[in-house]
């Protein structure tokens, strides 16, 4: 049974009530089949949070009220990215102010305001009423930070709209804010070893850099630890903020941000190793040595030169000790 069906079901009314912004363009998705069949499920996805918001309220007597929206604040934790250009959104608003506020948003009593509130989730119905300057239907529980979050992470849950950079950000925040490792992995639906991954992302690229290249929705996992891995040498975090502050860069939208900057950084490694070749005085090469950001690469050709490299370690790494140069 559809979301709508079991809606009307439960309210005994004659026609479905309308989910904002079901009627409105969707993300771009693969062709064919597949992207039928994403269509398909995104449509029951929402149909069926609508349905389970309003059970819920039923079911825990819960009363929708309108609340003036300069009163209600956002989540102490951010999921999304914000963008400069959010269609979605403007979807969204535009559906609202056709049709109305059809879903409530869910907030709690704000823990350190009097006669305040903050989003548990419907952060984007709460900008579209506020914009829209009209008073916001929300349905109002007490909830701990653990509970705040988790209903939090239930809306972006089922839908998977949130992308991998947006989760790792996530995850990060809500690391920082001392809750462990199950409970992220809660409200992100994934297991323990993706909540590392996640984690591990988040804290080798700086925040600044993941909101200046955006939610890049089409880049996933493997890239990401790619560019965490090349920022673990801090002198491409320099290159990196240096790129994202360009005016080209700027101009970019969020996919093509990220693809800009990790070919500049690419590149910038690629002119950075020189190499140099090791040759004694009548021109014969016995190695090789690649400098670059990271240290030396010797590699020695001649197995005569290496056993005699080999006998000779030990003086050295004396006369290296004996320069001074070791803590320099």
């Amino acid at each position: 049974m559809k979301g709508r069906d079991i809606l009307k079901s439960m309210v005994g009314t004659t026609e479905p009530a309308k989910v904002e912004g079901a009627a409105a363009p969707l993300p771009h998705r693969p062709a064919g089949a597949v992207r039928a069949m994403n269509l398909s499920l995104g449509r029951l996805n929402e149909e069926a949070a609508a349905a389970k918001v309003l059970r819920e309220t039923i079911a825990s007597g819960d009363k929708v009220v309108e609340l003036d929206t300069a009163g209600v604040e956002l989540s102490f934790i951010q999921d999304r990215i914000p963008v400069d250009r959010d269609s979605e959104f403007e979807n969204l608003k535009r559906s609202i102010e056709e049709n109305g506020q059809q879903i409530p948003i869910l907030v709690r009593p704000h823990p350190a305001k009097p006669k305040a509130y903050q989003v548990a989730y419907g952060h984007r119905r709460l900008r579209a009423m506020s914009e829209l300057g009209k008073p916001v239907r929300a349905i109002v529980r007490n909830l701990t930070d653990e509970e705040l979050i988790l209903a939090q992470a239930q809306e972006n849950g089922p839908r998977v709209d949130l992308s991998f950079i947006e989760r790792a950000l996530f995850a990060r925040r809500m690391d920082e804010h001392g809750l462990d490792r199950e409970t992220i992995s809660k409200a992100l639906s994934v297991d323990k070893p993706e909540t590392s991954r996640l984690l591990q992302v988040a804290e080798g690229v700086p925040a600044e850099i993941i909101l200046a290249i955006g939610p890049a929705p089409k880049i996933g996992r493997p890239r990401w630890l790619a560019f965490a891995e090349r920022l673990r040498d801090r002198s491409f975090v320099a290159k990196a903020n240096a790129v994202v502050a360009s005016p080209e860069f700027l101009s970019f939208d969020s996919n093509k941000r990220f693809e800009h900057a990790w070919k500049t950084l690419n590149a910038v490694d690629k002119t950075v190793a020189a190499s140099e070749t090791i040759s004694t005085s009548k021109g014969r090469e016995v190695g090789s040595l690649v400098r670059g950001r990271r240290g030396a690469k010797l590699t020695i050709t001649s197995r005569n030169f290496a056993e005699f490299l080999a006998d000779e370690m030990p003086t050295l790494v004396a006369r290296f000790e004996a320069s001074g140069r070791e803590t320099s």
